[in-house]
């Protein structure tokens, strides 16, 4: 439920910089026009090619989305255990990124990113040392 909530807040930021950032300097035309939507998706996809924070959270939020997407009990046993833990491993990375992608951010006062970046650290060096001590 931990990763779903984090899936949900992360496509919530998402939809927010969607429609306040981007929309919002379309001058909100109508939504159900191909072009708005050609140009929404040019202005999203310039955006985050140009900006290392936007393209490190986009990065973050895309590797979570195949791990939603395999999240039920019915997905763990279509993929088998093995291959939905390879899959499961993409957490590791989208921490990472989102930490990143929060630092990035946060021009002047990065106390609370590092925070975050201490408690991931903490709990990937966890990880670590709990996968080597099952060796």
């Amino acid at each position: 439920m931990l990763g779903l909530f984090a899936f949900c807040y992360g496509t919530i930021h998402l939809l927010i910089y969607i429609v306040a950032d981007r929309l919002a300097s379309l001058g909100f035309p109508s939504i159900a026009a191909w072009q708005t939507i050609r140009d929404l998706a040019t202005s999203v996809g310039a955006d985050i090619y140009k900006r290392p924070f936007i393209t490190i959270g986009f990065t973050a939020w895309v590797c979570m989305v195949p791990l939603a997407a395999t999240s039920t009990a019915g997905m763990i046993r279509r993929l088998g255990g093995r291959r939905w833990n390879q899959i499961h491993r993409l957490i590791y990375a989208s921490a990472i990124a989102g930490v990143v992608h929060f630092w990035w951010l946060v021009k002047s006062d990065v106390r609370e990113p590092a925070t975050y970046a201490v408690l991931v650290g903490g709990l990937l060096a966890f990880r670590i040392a709990w996968a080597v001590r099952g060796r």
